[in-house]
């Protein structure tokens, strides 16, 4: 393991390795303006939602690395406190892209980029009619967390009116992860994409206690197969299953088969029942992946 301080490095080697480390990043695509009317649209990877009630999302334009210079978007807001905040889907990433180009204050990245412009609601900037979740914001407060190239500037925004395209929803209202296809920053030209075999859940032990890996038999905690993921989705049960359950389990065929074949060899039973057992948590069957590991040669 390598140990580095932020001293010991040129600010934009430093730079690259908290983004290339620090992601997937979600994208705020903000549309601001100043108060001769000049419209500017432009990402920012550093951003995120903070709060709820109230609504708070929160992006930083950091002061240019190269050259300390700020960004269009920084000195607009400061002028006019309101901004449209876009998320970035895959249909939109290359135009997205686009705007990020350091055109002059006067150039309309929306016309650049080909972006339709309509009118927010609630707030000065326009809005991208392409995208499919905008949310129109004030600005609360703008605060510099310091004055050399690179550092931040957190602009935090309280949501007021949001704008979302009908299709993003599943049949139950809830926003679809595979329809909204959002696009997510890494470092350098890296981009990723929520959607297709990228996408998976975990139950959340929001609800429940689950018994936690400490709980795990020490023989399948040591498990020369599972890994730290196949543990924490063991630990995230109630309870185990009991004795009279595991035994009907184990009279499937192939527990019968593997019995007759490992019964002289019980090194080679445990590294087996342990894959099959793998195989099983990787498909969701959770409790019968425990009813294999808790099986007796």
């Amino acid at each position: 393991m390598k140990t580095i301080y932020p001293k010991d490095l040129a600010t934009q080697e430093f730079h690259a390795l908290l983004q290339g480390s620090i992601a997937p990043r979600p994208i705020a695509f903000a549309s601001t303006i100043d108060n001769a009317g000049n419209v500017n649209l432009s990402p920012f990877s550093f951003f995120n939602l903070f709060s709820t009630n109230p609504a708070i999302l929160v992006f930083s334009p950091s002061r240019r690395v190269r050259d300390n210079t700020t960004k269009h978007t920084l000195e607009n807001v400061k002028e006019v406190p309101e901004v449209v905040i876009h998320v970035v889907h895959y249909g939109m990433v290359e135009q997205m892209s686009l705007a990020s180009t350091e055109y002059p204050r006067e150039v309309d990245e929306f016309v650049k980029a080909g972006f339709t412009a309509i009118p927010s609601t609630e707030v000065k900037p326009p809005r991208i009619k392409e995208a499919k979740v905008a949310f129109e914001c004030k600005v609360n407060e703008v605060k510099s967390l310091g004055d050399q190239g690179g550092a931040g500037n957190l602009v935090i925004c309280e949501v007021i009116a949001v704008h979302v395209d009908e299709e993003i929803f599943d049949q139950n209202g809830v926003i679809d992860p595979n329809k909204i296809d959002l696009v997510a920053r890494l470092g350098g030209n890296w981009y990723s994409r929520t959607n297709g075999t990228a996408l998976f859940e975990i139950p959340k032990p929001l609800r429940t206690m689950g018994i936690g890996v400490d709980q795990i038999p020490e023989e399948i905690r040591n498990s020369p197969v599972l890994t730290g993921n196949n543990l924490g989705r063991l630990g995230n049960v109630e309870q185990l299953p009991s004795a009279e359950e595991i035994k009907v389990f184990g009279e499937s065929p192939i527990l019968e088969e593997m019995r007759l074949r490992f019964k002289n060899d019980y090194e080679s039973w445990i590294y087996h029942i342990h894959e099959l057992a793998k195989q099983l948590l990787e498909k969701g069957e959770v409790e019968a992946a425990w009813k294999t590991l808790l099986q007796k040669l």
